[in-house]
């Protein structure tokens, strides 16, 4: 494939640092695929200025993004509306199974389908991420339980990397038109 020209910010908000991984290695699969990507904390960067396009991470947090996540999309609409943007979360919904978890697995939070609708991007993709079992109160375990939930590392490397290869071809697709 051909080098990108034009550089494309991977964005990233943080609780635990599962979602920093994955920014840093969904932007290496980019550059690996010829994309100038660079990855910084959605708290190191004010505006998406200078870049050609964004993808932007965050943990999910009480069915939504993380506040520094919400903040910038709010702060920057206007730019994000007008460029190709991509969203991903990291969470526990996309890993639940079950009767109940299977209901609520697919279902987008209705505050990140706000800021969707708000910046339109190309695509939101929620992935499954790191659930810690150390200090979760009774009832936090419980509800887990019954909506079929499990502890540990359960982000889907894989499933990532394929969603990324899909962001380099539209990336190299615009390049060549």
């Amino acid at each position: 494939m051909g080098a990108y020209r034009d550089r494309t910010l991977v964005l990233y908000a943080s609780s635990g640092g599962s979602t920093k991984d994955a920014a840093e290695f969904i932007a290496a699969r980019l550059r690996a695929q010829g994309v100038l990507a660079d990855v910084r904390g959605v708290d190191e960067v004010r505006t998406p200025d200078g870049y050609d396009a964004v993808v932007l991470g965050s943990a999910v947090h009480n069915r939504s993004l993380l506040p520094a996540a919400e903040h910038f999309v709010l702060r920057n609409a206007d730019t994000l509306r007008t460029m190709p943007v991509w969203l991903f979360s990291l969470g526990i919904g996309p890993s639940l199974r079950g009767p109940v978890g299977g209901r609520l697995r697919d279902v987008v939070p209705p505050r990140i389908a706000q800021l969707c609708e708000l910046i339109g991007p190309r695509d939101y993709h929620a992935f499954p991420g790191v659930v810690p079992s150390a200090g979760a109160p009774l009832v936090a375990r419980l509800v887990l339980w019954i909506c079929g939930g499990r502890y540990g590392d359960l982000r889907d490397w894989p499933a990532i990397e394929a969603w990324t290869r899909h962001i380099a071809e539209y990336l190299h697709g615009v390049v060549a038109a």
